[in-house]
């Protein structure tokens, strides 16, 4: 099955350009997002003529070669890439980028890639030394971490993800780093394979009620794209069915059912991602002379009607700064 294609209308500016539009191809991961639409948005906002093509890989980093190929074929002014699995296979990682199978000719900006050093797409933040940069969603584990213990105290935190996604290990691994100097405890569990190495959501409710028995009190979720897809109907009513409360990293994650989550808003980085772009396409910037980003601020967002369910109602110096969602995704 070929990778879904869709081509946006070109973007027309208020006054028409003299120039040729820019020509700009959008992989993703699991289908359009905030992500894709913000970054739409800021050039329409700013008025610059972009042609937009569209590539979803539905899950199955299989298809990127046959995306890339195409790519390399049709010889776009840039490439924006959606998550780790996406840029690792359009770009490569960082040392050992190989241009028979990966762009190394195209500018290159990403987005939702939590730990990019981690996930071995930069060395550093500083610099990709390449042609490519990016925004990171993710906020800091530290603030993630003082936002539980805000919440109430906590000893032990469970967390569940996909083997074969490097981007869920790297932050699980720092997220246990800091957590353990604050004498918490981290308790992770991969998610069960099939033998071709793809994640099983039907391992979930076993392996949650493993962490509920080894003594976790939260279940933190990941910036973990295949783990994301399953919340609603299979994660989520495991942990409230063990009362287990989740903390969530994306705001696609609270979306889903979450109970608390510190996210960035999907369509702010979407929106920082195009600026990126822009800077390369209009200002002429090199991607490595751009430092790879997150957003200055965060949103914090707490799912009232769980927290009732699961009699575990914040303290009012969370309510006070938080995003109250009333509604209920049963009713």
């Amino acid at each position: 099955m070929k990778a879904r294609a869709r081509l946006l209308w070109p973007l027309l500016p208020a006054l028409a350009q003299a120039a040729k539009p820019w020509r700009i191809w959008l992989v993703t991961y699991r289908g359009w997002t905030d992500v894709e639409q913000g970054f739409v948005e800021h050039f329409k906002s700013r008025g610059l003529a972009a042609e937009f093509t569209h590539r979803d890989i539905a899950l199955d980093p299989a298809r990127l070669p046959a995306v890339v190929a195409e790519i390399r074929a049709a010889r776009p002014d840039l490439v924006h890439c959606w998550g780790s699995p996406v840029t690792l296979g359009v770009a490569g990682p960082w040392k050992g980028a190989d241009p028979a199978r990966h762009l190394v000719e195209v500018p290159i900006v990403f987005s939702l890639v939590a730990s990019p050093v981690g996930a071995r797409i930069v060395p550093s933040l500083a610099s990709s030394g390449r042609k490519l940069t990016g925004v990171s969603h993710l906020p800091p584990v530290t603030a993630q971490l003082g936002l539980l213990s805000s919440y109430r105290a906590v000893r032990r935190i469970g967390a569940l993800y996909s083997a074969n996604e490097p981007n869920s290990r790297a932050v699980l691994d720092e997220l246990a780093l800091r957590a353990a100097a604050r004498g918490i405890e981290l308790i992770s569990r991969p998610l069960s394979s099939d033998g071709a190495g793809k994640p099983l959501a039907a391992s979930a409710p076993g392996l949650l009620a493993e962490l509920q028995h080894a003594g976790a009190e939260w279940l933190y979720l990941p910036p973990d794209s295949f783990l994301t897809t399953q919340l609603k109907a299979v994660v989520l009513p495991a942990a409230e069915a063990l009362r287990l409360p989740s903390l969530a990293s994306t705001e696609q994650q609270v979306a889903a059912g979450a109970l608390l989550g510190l996210v960035s808003r999907y369509r702010s980085v979407g929106q920082f991602a195009a600026y990126k772009a822009e800077q390369i396409l209009r200002e002429g910037r090199a991607p490595a002379s751009l430092p790879i980003e997150t957003l200055s601020r965060f949103a914090l967002q707490l799912r009232m009607p769980l927290a009732r369910r699961l009699k575990l109602l914040p303290p009012l110096s969370l309510v006070h700064h938080a995003e109250l969602l009333e509604e209920d995704l049963d009713a």
